[in-house]
């Protein structure tokens, strides 16, 4: 069976994966980009972007680990925009397609939970968003089921995260500790006492100051 995955998955020293309040113009909240510029100093960010290397070593190694093997992702309504409530323009020149602009990052189906499902959006290089109203495991076989074999990703937010955790769905979360502490917005590990009895930890620190956590299943999901 193809693994569910989460890569560069950044949190705070105190467990916050995004400040608060989330617009358009501060995606993150207040923790601005603080807590993802250990990947914007990777050769795998630079490379990606068009520009050239930098950032060798333990990170970038890590980075590099999220894409290969992926054929479709999971997300949650405000990773793809920093709203709830009903979508505003759908069908128009003013509907909201992503941060991505025209050719996202994606290249595969990826499937954004939400409350309000409304019609797929088609991109540049493979990437269709679907959005549907769904439980983790719902969501997961639709996943499963468009990635032809390969494996899942789980993208985020934290709560997404956090609720395919509690519903034991997660084969392998790579969780990137960034020594900053931001005290408010939404945190990651809250209700999931006793997650390391489920998974192997190991612990990786860099020279940028961060440190890589990845949490392998310790036994095969039945």
């Amino acid at each position: 069976m193809s693994r569910v995955r989460v890569h560069n998955f950044s949190i705070s020293l105190d467990g916050f994966a995004t400040g608060e309040p989330q617009t358009l113009d501060a995606p993150f909240g207040h923790a601005g980009q603080r807590l993802h510029e250990w990947m914007f100093a990777t050769r795998f960010w630079r490379s990606g972007a068009g520009e050239d290397g930098g950032g060798e070593g333990v990170d970038n190694a890590f980075a590099e680990r999220h894409g290969p093997g992926i054929g479709a992702e999971i997300m949650g309504r405000r990773k793809f925009w920093p709203y709830s409530g009903p979508w505003t323009g759908v069908g128009t020149d003013e509907e909201w397609r992503g941060w991505w602009g025209p050719n996202p990052p994606f290249h595969t189906p990826v499937f954004v939970l939400t409350h309000h499902p409304r019609p797929s959006i088609e991109l540049e290089g493979g990437t269709v968003f679907h959005f549907i109203d769904a439980t983790p495991k719902e969501a997961l076989a639709q996943a499963r089921e468009a990635a032809g074999g390969l494996d899942v990703r789980i993208g985020g937010g934290p709560t997404i995260v956090r609720d395919f955790l509690a519903a034991d769905l997660i084969d392998l979360l790579h969780v990137v500790q960034v020594p900053i502490v931001l005290g408010r917005g939404v945190r990651l590990w809250d209700g999931l006492e006793g997650l390391d009895e489920r998974y192997a930890i190991e612990a990786t620190p860099s020279p940028s100051g961060v440190t890589h956590l990845t949490f392998t299943r310790r036994e095969p999901r039945a």
